[in-house]
């Protein structure tokens, strides 16, 4: 594993959490349509020039983009969709903090998949790590809800939670495919092998849902573009989180990245505490020490 996974992964989890913040604001001025679409349309001109820049800085000619690339592309494009859409069909159900908590197993989903089709093998504290920020999530997540198996077990049969639990498997397939998509690429490193495919993977995301927007809600476009000073911002987190979660796919397991980007949870619980001035109960200061350990199992694994 290239070392560079680890502040790849940590940087991730910052622009996602970031990120969220700014789109969830964005939320009263657009549709949840238009605060999806803002993350590709904004995004794609910044994650352009992060790769020119990067090919540029190398001395890189932009690599050959084969079929084999391109299908594992479209893959990576598709199943991020489907999951976002998955995870939206949760929160419709009423299951907003059960939908989300449940699609954070992709970590686990991730790491099983690898495993059984991809030959990965984990060490023994790498898996004691998944499980434990896996734990960590569903503890914080499910707060007020009951945290016992019991509890987790009768969440399961809700359409929210099935609904999250499909949401966590398309964006673990996600994460592979675009991990299968940097190794296609020739001719350049690690970083610029990432950047690429997030160009790929952009593009693609952009054209389809614009024209999802075209033929079904062309309000929202034009909303989208009135917001072009906040939605423009929203466009370079997600370029910037995208591009730290892509280095980090090519770098290391997928499931370790996820598992050490679980840290953005901390950064959430501390921004609502020391800056909304939110008490802190006893279960997410649980959860947030299951989360932390087991990001330093995941650590303790590739050393």
């Amino acid at each position: 594993m290239n070392p560079i996974w680890l502040p790849a992964s940590l940087l991730g989890g910052v622009f996602q959490a970031w990120r969220t913040a700014l789109q969830q604001r964005l939320r009263a001025e657009l549709s949840v349509s238009g605060a999806g679409l803002v993350r590709y349309l904004y995004g794609l001109p910044f994650a352009l020039f992060f790769a020119a820049a990067w090919l540029a800085m190398q001395g890189d000619a932009a690599p050959t983009l084969d079929n084999v690339f391109a299908g594992f592309a479209v893959a990576g494009a598709i199943t991020q969709m489907a999951g976002t859409i998955l995870l939206i069909m949760a929160f419709g159900h009423r299951g907003f903090v059960v939908g989300t908590a449940f699609s954070k197993t992709e970590a686990i989903q991730a790491a099983l998949v690898t495993a059984l089709f991809l030959g990965e093998r984990l060490p023994l504290i790498a898996w004691f790590g998944i499980v434990a920020g896996v734990a960590g999530v569903l503890m914080l997540a499910l707060a007020g809800r009951g945290v016992s198996a019991g509890e987790v077990c009768r969440a399961l049969g809700q359409p929210a939670a099935l609904c999250g639990l499909g949401a966590g498997a398309m964006f673990a397939l996600a994460a592979i495919a675009v991990k299968l998509a940097t190794a296609e690429l020739e001719g350049v490193d690690l970083i610029g092998s990432a950047l690429v495919t997030l160009v790929a993977v952009m593009a693609i995301q952009t054209s389809l849902h614009l024209l999802w927007v075209a033929v079904r809600d062309r309000a929202t476009l034009a909303a989208v573009f009135r917001t072009w000073r906040n939605s423009g911002q929203v466009g370079l987190l997600s370029a910037l989180g995208s591009a730290c979660w892509y280095v980090g796919f090519a770098a290391a397991p997928a499931a370790l990245v996820r598992v050490v980007g679980q840290v953005e949870v901390v950064f959430t619980v501390g921004f609502a505490r020391f800056y909304l001035r939110e008490p802190v109960r006893w279960h997410e200061i649980a959860g947030l020490f299951l989360v932390v350990g087991g990001v330093v199992m995941a650590l303790i694994a590739t050393l």
